[in-house]
């Protein structure tokens, strides 16, 4: 089991499961609701066929994005980054509590959020939001910036290796990053797999409009 990542999410429902279709149209419906009683004004872009804009599909094991939040918190606190693969487990764990200390700073778009559900929508707001309980917004009401996303991202690419030219994007790679595998990425192998996933479905978000949604 893992976590799935999906940009364009309702051009698959509409030609694989009409009664997910419906399912997830009434979801995204009930969290534009929500945004805009928070003053931010989003929709997700109706069907076309063929789609109009980009899409994307893909995930990742759930342990992975511990290991990338991990590595922002390392990076944001200024301490030596290694690989989670490389330190001791009793190392790990303090380094999760430091996750855990920085989440509660509700400050961090890649920490505040579900590990399994919900969305990050492609508008620039600052802080994550956390939409109230009644709103029935999945992922408990947190829903992310993906622009914020991608520049947490853009700040941390080099702790793991990844060199970004002066347009943000991974050199040499072209827009949609490199085909990397998690069995063949040295050290840094699972938190680099996951960054260029998240990467990937950001671009397709800004682009196309379309939210990032976890599922």
């Amino acid at each position: 089991m893992g976590l799935s990542i999906s940009v364009g999410l309702l051009y698959d429902q509409a030609r694989h499961d009409a009664e997910g279709l419906d399912h997830h149209r009434h979801a995204f419906a009930r969290l534009s609701q929500a945004l805009m009683a928070e003053g931010i004004s989003w929709h997700e872009p109706e069907l076309t066929d063929p789609p109009r804009t980009h899409t994307f599909s893909g995930g990742f094991p759930y342990g992975y994005l511990t290991q990338l939040r991990r590595i922002l918190v390392l990076t944001n606190l200024g301490e030596p980054v290694t690989a989670a693969l490389a330190v001791s487990r009793h190392q790990y764990d303090l380094d999760c509590e430091k996750v855990r200390d920085e989440t509660l700073m509700f400050a961090s778009h890649l920490l505040c959020h579900s590990d399994n559900s919900g969305y990050y929508v492609p508008v620039d707001f600052g802080d994550p939001l956390f939409l109230p309980a009644e709103a029935k917004v999945e992922g408990a009401g947190m829903v992310g910036s993906t622009r914020r996303l991608l520049a947490e991202l853009s700040g941390i690419a080099s702790s793991i290796g990844i060199d970004l030219d002066d347009e943000g994007v991974p050199s040499g790679s072209g827009e949609s990053g490199p085909a990397v595998g998690p069995a063949a990425d040295g050290p840094f192998e699972a938190e680099r797999f996951a960054w260029h996933q998240l990467y990937r479905a950001c671009l397709a978000s800004v682009v196309g409009g379309h939210a990032i949604v976890f599922h």
